[in-house]
């Protein structure tokens, strides 16, 4: 599987982004799907993944209430709508395929990732 993430960029505080994750394959249903962020001098972490149907989501206390994951398994496409940003958002931001059935935080259960896209919240 090979990810592709794009939709990144320049907000201001309090807007909203959504990023697109493109995946290759036609094994995409299968698989469950993560977000990932990395912000400047800090290590990955966890933001919220979606399992292989959609009907199973999790998030990271941080973003909960403000980010939605969402999936299109005919699309081959695992969305981050973002909202209410703050600059602490600030990130790069990877998309990754586990095939864990359940969504999972665990970084090393991720089998595939993507490249990444960049999100810079302003204050």
């Amino acid at each position: 599987v090979q990810l592709q993430a794009s939709g990144g960029g320049l907000v201001q505080a309090g807007g909203s982004l959504r990023l697109s994750c493109a995946a290759s394959g036609r094994t995409f249903s299968s698989y469950s799907m993560g977000w990932f962020r990395q912000a400047p001098g800090k290590e990955r972490e966890f933001v919220c993944a979606i399992s292989w149907s959609g009907g199973s989501t999790v998030y990271a206390d941080s973003v909960r209430g403000r980010f939605t994951i969402s999936r299109d398994n005919a699309k081959n496409t695992v969305y981050l709508q973002m909202n209410s940003l703050k600059p602490e958002d600030t990130a790069v931001y990877y998309c990754a395929a586990t095939r864990y059935t359940a969504p999972t935080a665990t970084n090393s259960m991720y089998d595939y990732w993507g490249q990444g896209t960049e999100v810079t919240v302003s204050s």
